[in-house]
C-alpha cells in the first residue's frame, strides 16, 4: 500500500499533497518530481493535477484551546450587594449560588447595641460547577442605610470601589509584575426597599455614585410583600425616576451576529429591570406535593424558582449564566479604563494617539513636511519678533538720548539767557554809573568858575 502511494504521488506531481499523504523519507525526496527542486526535466502544465487540502489548518480548534486553558485558570466574580439593613442581601446571596455563604445572625438587643457605622465586609469561596472553578468574593456594606442622617454614608463605598481600581492601576504598571488577581467590581446589586412608591432621594443619590464605576443591576427587596399590581406600578415609578435622573443600569449588548432567540432573551430579561425577587435557601412542600426552595405562608408558598412568582431566575440567568463574561468585559474596559484615563489625565498624562494609527509613507511625508513648514515658520515668527524687539530697544535708546540732548540744550539757553541778563544788568549798572561820574564832573566845573 505505501508503494502504490510513492508511485501516485510521483506521477500526479507537482501539486501539493496533504501532508500525511507523503512520507518524509530521503527515498521519496529522491524519485518524487514534487519534492526534488533540482530537477532539470519538469512535467508539462498540462500533467498538473490540482488537489485540494484535506481537512483543516487548526485555528477552528481556538475555542477549544481557549476553554481548556480556563479551565485550567479557572474564574473569579466580585459581586457587591448595597442596600439597607433587613432588606436580605445575605440570603439573596446565598440563593443565587446555592451555597451558604452567611451564616445566620444573631438577634442582638437594641438597647444595647452600639451605633453602626459603613464597613465594608468581603466573603470569599470557592465554587465548583461541571468542572468550572469561580473564586467567588462578594462585598458587602452592612450599616448603609441605618442613620438617621444618611449624608455621606455611600462614601465608603465609593472609596473601597476606587481603591479596588488604584490597586489594579499599580499592579498593572510594575515593570516587572507577576500575575495578580482580579479585584474589581464586576457587578453590584442595589436593594430597593419596598415602599411601592418610588426611589427614595437616598436611592438617587448613590445610584448616581455608583453607576459610573460598577455595574449597577436594581432589585426590589422582598417583592412577596406587594402584590402584582403594586409591583408592576412600583417597576414604572421606577423606571421613570432612573431615566429621569440619567442612571445607567447594566444592559446586556447587543452584537451583530446575534440571533433572534438570543435578542428575545435579552428583551425578556431587561423587561424584568429592576428584577422583583424573593431570597429563600430553605425546601418548603407545595399543596401538590413538590418539594421547591421558597417561603411558606399561610395563604399559599412562594417559590423562588418560579417565573410567574418572582424575577429571581431573570436576574440570576443575567448575573451568572449568560452575561457574567460581558459584567467582567464591561468592567475592564469600559468602567475601569475611564477611570484609569482620568486618573491619568489628572496626574498629568495625555494619551498619545497617533501611536496606533498605521503608517502611510505618503502621509507621512506630508507630515513631516507640514511639521518642517511649521517650524520654519515658528523660527522665522520668532526671529521677526526678536529684530521687532532689537528695533524697539534702539528706538527706545535714541528717543533717550533725544531727550537729553534737548534737556541739555534747553539747559544751555536758559545757562546762556540767564547770562545776556546778567551782562545787560551789568551794562545797564555800568551806564549808570558813568553817567552819574559825567553829572559829578560837570557839577564840580561848574562850582570852579
Amino acid at each position: 500500500m505505501a508503494e502504490d502511494s510513492e508511485e501516485r504521488v510521483a506521477v500526479e506531481a507537482p501539486s501539493i499533497a496533504p501532508l500525511d499523504s507523503i512520507e518524509p523519507t530521503m527515498e521519496n525526496s529522491l524519485r518524487s518530481p514534487v519534492l526534488n527542486h533540482t530537477s532539470s526535466n519538469p512535467l508539462p502544465e498540462a500533467n498538473v493535477i490540482r488537489r485540494k487540502l484535506n481537512g483543516y489548518v487548526g485555528f477552528a480548534n481556538l475555542p477549544q484551546q481557549w476553554h481548556k486553558k480556563s479551565i485550567k485558570k479557572g474564574f473569579n466574580m466580585n459581586l457587591m450587594v448595597v442596600g439597607e439593613s433587613g432588606l436580605g442581601k445575605s440570603t439573596l446571596v446565598n440563593t443565587l449560588f446555592n451555597r451558604a455563604l452567611y451564616t445566620p445572625k444573631e438577634r442582638k438587643d437594641p438597647a444595647t447595641e452600639t451605633p453602626k457605622t459603613v464597613q465594608i465586609n468581603c466573603v470569599s469561596e470557592d465554587l465548583e460547577e461541571n468542572n468550572v472553578r469561580l473564586r467567588l468574593n462578594v462585598i458587602d456594606t452592612p450599616g448603609f442605610g441605618d442613620f438617621v442622617n444618611n449624608n455621606d454614608s455611600w462614601q465608603p463605598i465609593v472609596e473601597d470601589i476606587d481603591q479596588r481600581f488604584d490597586a489594579y492601576l499599580e499592579m498593572e504598571n510594575k515593570p516587572n509584575r507577576a500575575p495578580f488577581e482580579d479585584n474589581r467590581i464586576h457587578a453590584c446589586i442595589y436593594f430597593i426597599q419596598p415602599t411601592g412608591h418610588s426611589l427614595k432621594p437616598l436611592d438617587i443619590v448613590v445610584m448616581k455614585k455608583l453607576h459610573k464605576k460598577v455595574n449597577l443591576v436594581p432589585v426590589i427587596a422582598k417583592s412577596d410583600t406587594m402584590t402584582d399590581e403594586e409591583i408592576t406600578a412600583f417597576k414604572r415609578r421606577i423606571l421613570d425616576d432612573i431615566k429621569h435622573q440619567a442612571i445607567e443600569v447594566f444592559e446586556p449588548p447587543r452584537y451583530e451576529n446575534d440571533d433572534e432567540e438570543t435578542i428575545a432573551e435579552n428583551h425578556d430579561i431587561m423587561s424584568k429591570v429592576p428584577f422583583a425577587i424573593v431570597g429563600s435557601s430553605e425546601m418548603v412542600s407545595t399543596a401538590d406535593g413538590r418539594t421547591v426552595r421558597g417561603r411558606a405562608y399561610p395563604w399559599g408558598v412562594i417559590e423562588v424558582d418560579n417565573e410567574n412568582h418572582c424575577d429571581f431566575v431573570k436576574l440570576r440567568q443575567m448575573v451568572i449564566k449568560t452575561h457574567l463574561e460581558e459584567l467582567r468585559e464591561r468592567t475592564a474596559n469600559v468602567l475601569y479604563e475611564n477611570y484609569r484615563t482620568e486618573k491619568l489625565s489628572s496626574m498629568g498624562i495625555q494619551q498619545d494617539h497617533s501611536v496606533f494609527r498605521e503608517v502611510n509613507p505618503s502621509m507621512r511625508q506630508e507630515e513631516e513636511k507640514a511639521l518642517h513648514e511649521a517650524r520654519l515658520a515658528k523660527m522665522e515668527s520668532e526671529m521677526k519678533a526678536v529684530f521687532q524687539a532689537k528695533v524697539a530697544e534702539k528706538e527706545e535708546k535714541l528717543k533717550k538720548s533725544e531727550a537729553e540732548l534737548f534737556n541739555r540744550h534747553k539747559e544751555m539757553k536758559q545757562q546762556l539767557e540767564r547770562q545776556r541778563a546778567e551782562l545787560e544788568e551789568k551794562k545797564a549798572r555800568l551806564l549808570e554809573q558813568g553817567r552819574i561820574a559825567d553829572e559829578k564832573k560837570s557839577r564840580k566845573g561848574f562850582s570852579l568858575r
